[in-house]
């Protein structure tokens, strides 16, 4: 036979599903998870990372309004493999952006890049499943596509964010650490003015803490020399560079004080309102407004200059031994060429109820933080080259797939807006739009404040673990249970239907919320209780999350189905930009205890909304037939 005349090889679905849902979720995740951790590590403010991370959900929001010009324009394929080349450059541009002084700016163009294409790819991918299998193959392989779409997330949040956070350890030096004891007669003194010169033959710089062993005296002290010790340490910090000068301080220091309109008459005095009536007192017990626990300052130096430009960040934590004893400032330092060789301070301080001898091991761990990040960007980077080329090359040319050029503008808009129209004059409309919005209130809040908490020290309500502890406990412990839950909740759906489970669905992702109340209030130091609080917190998340996409699909059967559930998904992602716009905001005001008891009362509109919703007994329910065929 001749070879143009050979019936050309099927291709196996096998070959092309796996990798196509794996590309299509890790943009996501490292839009939505990977960032807000990356710009924690930066030392951004959770304000910051909640507001301008939130605004990244906008392209899935948006995402109704030019899925029809996917259809119409070129072919999914196509767009299946642009968008992989422009979400790899898109990764290449934050890898190589991140080391600059103005990467925060030009980070965010690029995730906003990464998410529009993301977005895009999301649309292309979903229909060219539709259009390249039959009605069997689609029902097959729906478990497929799912489980690399979690793959992808447990990369995302997991293994990535462990890669991460061992480069920069990798990319500093040994850790240093500082032990500090207490003991009722102990009569030391420490004087920064004695500070020895600290001298090293070693190639590399290296940390020096003095002294290294501290020993302080439980008696009690002025809180006026308290005072004094902070602001010796916050001014020596912030006047050499240790610690990054906040937007509101170099306003001052500018002579630009003027605030907005709306700063001045409803930012600020809202702001005020909330912090004071709300806010977090994290007040010692048996603590007075003379007296206060004993404190001592110690000075940290560098033994050698870091190459111009770069900056080591210290991060120091509590590793070992009794809370009592607390780091109080200077758990985050800045070291660069510019200021090696001043001495930054931290500031170390007993409980005021101490009167025992008990003993705690403070760890620095330092690294090149930019350098760790745009590693694993490159990385990304290079993955979605490779996505890129090979499915170029493997994905099916189905017949059906191809672009509608006989359709006029005119057409288009007209077909346009009867979809639209169709969807807002759908009966329940407005009640379908609040259980949109509504049902997942708490998690929109609570997802990006879930990761900063972990990392936050302890002495300001977080839980003080390492970037590459959140990897394992939030992005893989966390995504596994996630899973299981989005699972079984699929599974027992299809026994007795949307309307019978919804109540235990509501139930199950807004009452384990408690799980992260709980941590903040206890701070438990052990690993176990940090995995199982948040695992439970994601087991009922994803078990509860199946009611919400199964009511999706309820809403949107009818003529226009496709596109009216396209315009509910812009609906959820609203959902989440919204609150999580403004978590950040008032976790900031009220600290992390109190944020937690709003996640719990931010439950109470989705709870409220339940009874109202009228749904067929019989939706989500399998036939006789299917029951049969799966048997």
């Amino acid at each position: 036979m001749n070879q143009s005349t050979k019936p050309r090889k099927s291709i196996t679905p096998w070959s092309w599903i796996p990798t196509l849902y794996f590309g299509q979720g890790i943009p996501y995740v490292v839009v939505m998870t990977v960032a807000v951790i990356m710009y924690k590590r930066f030392g951004l403010s959770n304000t910051d990372i909640a507001l301008y991370t939130s605004w990244l959900y906008l392209p899935w929001v948006i995402k109704p309004f030019w899925s029809p010009f996917v259809d119409i324009l070129k072919t999914k394929r196509w767009w299946i493999v642009t968008m992989q080349l422009l979400i790899g450059a898109g990764l290449a541009g934050v890898a190589f952006t991140l080391p600059t002084p103005f990467y925060f700016q030009a980070t965010l163009g690029f995730f906003w890049l990464l998410a529009f294409s993301s977005a895009t790819h999301d649309i292309a991918a979903d229909g060219f499943y539709m259009i390249a299998l039959d009605d069997s193959q689609q029902s097959f392989f729906v478990g497929i596509r799912s489980t690399f779409y979690r793959l992808a997330m447990i990369v995302g949040q997991g293994l990535l964010i462990i890669l991460a956070g061992t480069l920069e350890i990798m990319s500093g030096s040994e850790p240093v650490f500082l032990n500090v004891s207490s003991s009722p007669t102990a009569q030391s003194e420490i004087r920064m003015d004695e500070l020895p010169q600290i001298t090293s033959s070693q190639d590399e710089s290296t940390f020096v803490i003095y002294p290294e062993n501290l020993v302080l005296n439980t008696n009690k002290i002025p809180v006026d020399s308290l005072n004094v010790l902070k602001g010796i340490a916050e001014n020596n910090n912030l006047s050499n560079g240790f610690v990054k000068k906040t937007d509101e301080q170099k306003n001052i220091e500018s002579g630009n004080t003027q605030k907005s309109w709306w700063s001045q008459n409803v930012a600020a005095p809202l702001g005020n309102y909330i912090k004071t009536n709300f806010g977090e007192k994290r007040k010692v017990e048996g603590l007075n407004d003379d007296l206060v626990g004993n404190a001592s300052l110690v000075a940290i130096r560098l033994s050698k200059a870091p190459k111009e430009g770069d900056e080591i960040v210290l991060n120091t934590t509590l590793s070992d031994g009794d809370q009592s004893i607390s780091l109080i400032s200077g758990e985050r330092l800045v070291f660069s060429s510019k200021n090696w060789d001043k001495p930054a301070y931290a500031l170390v301080q007993l409980d005021p109820n101490l009167n025992k001898e008990v003993s705690a091991t403070f760890r620095g761990i330092s690294g090149n933080i930019p350098l760790a990040w745009s590693i694993t960007f490159f990385i990304l980077a290079g993955l979605f080259v490779t996505l890129f080329i090979y499915h170029n090359f493997i994905l099916p040319r189905p017949k059906s797939d191809k672009g509608k050029e006989a359709h006029s503008v005119s057409d288009i808009s007209k077909e346009f807006g009867r979809t639209f129209a169709s969807f807002f004059s759908k009966k329940g409309i407005g009640l379908a739009i609040a259980f949109m919005l509504l049902y997942r209130l708490a998690e929109a809040m609570l997802v990006k404040l879930a990761s900063p908490f972990l990392l936050d020290i302890r002495e300001i309500g977080g839980m003080g673990l390492s970037t590459q502890e959140v990897g394992l406990v939030y992005g893989t412990v966390g995504v596994i249970s996630l899973t299981l839950g989005g699972i079984i909740g699929g599974v027992v759906a299809s026994q007795k239907g949307l309307k019978y489970w919804l109540w235990p669905m509501a139930l199950s992702i807004t009452l384990p919320n408690a799980a992260y109340l709980l941590l903040s209030y206890f701070q438990p130091e052990s690993f176990f209780w940090i995995n199982a609080a948040v695992a439970v917190e994601q087991f009922g998340y994803g078990f509860g999350f199946t009611a919400y996409m199964l009511y999706l699909i309820y809403f949107s059967d009818g003529e226009h189905k496709t596109a009216h559930y396209s315009i509910c998904t812009g609906f959820m992602a609203l959902g989440m930009m919204i609150p999580g716009m403004v978590s950040g905001w008032l976790q900031d005001l009220v600290g992390y205890n109190h944020f937690f008891i709003l996640i719990m009362i931010a439950t109470i509109p989705t709870l409220l909304i339940i009874p109202f919703l009228k749904i067929d007994p019989e939706f989500g329910k399998r036939t006789k037939k299917e029951k049969i065929k799966q048997e």
